[in-house]
């Protein structure tokens, strides 16, 4: 499945500088803007794992996982 996230970016001076909208903590700095969504989508996936494993774990092993959309 395919999610879409929403990358914020700015050129400030020399480099460029972004976030991921809907995830906290995901934020990068690159010399270009390719280098920077390359970055984003990189620190997002490490987030989102990071995030599901810290939830797994927190769980235990009898857990239902259920998808929601909003």
């Amino acid at each position: 499945m395919s999610k879409v996230y929403t990358a914020m970016t700015k050129q400030d001076g020399d480099w460029w500088i972004g976030w991921i909208e809907e995830v906290p903590g995901v934020n990068c700095q690159e010399r270009t803007h390719k280098e920077l969504l390359e970055s984003l989508k990189v620190t997002l996936r490490e987030a989102l794992d990071f995030n599901r494993q810290d939830a797994i774990a927190a769980l235990g092993a009898d857990f239902q996982e259920e998808q929601i959309a909003i």
